[in-house]
């Protein structure tokens, strides 16, 4: 037999509770649908179009490696890129930064290499006339046909390189820019006083010497930073891309930790709008929900120095064997063996 509450005030702030919890998981619980519908949203938007993965650019069937077998089981291998759409900048499509990224699921590893956008990449590598830079070869693909331009630079890189790539993203810079607002911004160490103006595309950097917080703007000018107008010193390709992998980890660290539905709905709007990958859509779902076990405990970062020989910059051989040679050993025997199933 149920004892009743008899005094009715108790009943009352009792019913209150009652109605004030029911209220609150009431209202998580339809934003939390809300979420994992905006969840999928953006990942059918920025993942690959389904036209694209049945097949590849010659109609012959196309099968990522990473799907023969789970995907959160194997050693992945993405390159990440960077472009600048913004106006003024006269459409250029360049990618601006360029790295490998291998991560290994089992050992809880990463290599990432930051490929120098100066980089000489000749004609008997890239099939094409002439040596060309090595951020000229999205913009290329892309302005032939930008439904395959992805699969054709991810190929490139892979063919030049030998290296297994199973994926490719790219993020354009003002989509950076929000994303780096949307979490926070970010603390820095700024390795050098940075000055520089641009009227004709809007570009106005100056950063301080120093460890600082620093809004998204701020980041990207950090990371870009190349060349002075009003007295600092330049920076090098090598200093640019420690600053890229600086920041990519810090980005990582700042996700991974990301809490609340409210700052995962505003970072879901910025990367629905601002990246593109070649991921299938069901592929970029479970990488989602393992997230937490795809990125690696410990990552090691690799640049390649390199002289100065107008207009590229040349890296020694040897050097660059090293790199490769450190992503491959993020990635199983099978997939050396292999190299790309989809050649």
């Amino acid at each position: 037999m149920k004892k009743m509450i008899k005094n009715p005030r108790i009943r009352k702030v009792m019913t209150s509770v009652l109605l004030i919890t029911g209220l609150i998981v009431g209202a998580a619980s339809v934003y939390a649908t809300f979420l994992y519908n905006k969840l999928n949203q953006t990942l059918d938007h920025i993942a690959a179009p389904e036209a694209t993965t049945a097949s590849n650019i010659n109609g012959e069937s196309f099968v990522p490696f990473s799907q023969a077998t789970n995907p959160i089981e194997k050693p992945l291998t993405f390159l990440l890129t960077a472009v600048d759409e913004r106006e003024g900048n006269e459409g250029s499509l360049n990618t601006d930064v360029m790295m490998l990224f291998s991560v290994n699921p089992k050992t809880h590893q990463g290599t990432v290499v930051s490929i120098p956008r100066d980089l000489e990449i000749e004609a008997n590598k890239s099939g094409l006339d002439g040596s060309h830079k090595a951020n000229y070869f999205y913009a290329y693909y892309y302005n032939k046909n930008r439904d395959t331009a992805l699969r054709e630079t991810k190929r490139l890189f892979s063919d030049v390189y030998q290296v297994p790539i199973d994926y490719m993203a790219v993020i354009n810079f003002d989509g950076f820019r929000k994303l780096i607002d949307q979490l926070g911004g970010m603390t820095v160490e700024v390795d050098m006083d940075m000055r520089y103006q641009d009227d004709s595309d809007g570009t106005d950097i100056h950063l301080n010497k120093g460890k600082q917080q620093l809004n998204g703007k701020q980041v990207l000018d950090f990371i870009r930073y190349r060349k002075s107008n009003l007295g600092t010193a330049e920076s090098s390709d090598m200093e640019r891309n420690q600053r890229e992998q600086l920041v990519l980890n810090q980005l990582l660290d700042q996700l991974t930790t990301l809490n609340g539905v409210t700052a995962w709905a505003g970072v879901l709007d910025i990367i629905g709008g601002s990246i593109k990958t070649d991921i299938p859509a069901d592929e970029l779902r479970t990488f989602t929900k393992s997230y937490r076990d795809l990125k690696p405990a410990t990552v090691r970062y690799i640049q390649l120095k390199g002289e100065w020989e107008s207009p590229y910059l040349v890296v020694k051989q040897q050097d660059l064997e090293e790199a490769i040679g450190a992503l491959r050993g993020q990635q199983s025997s099978e997939q050396i063996d292999s190299r790309i199933r989809t050649d």
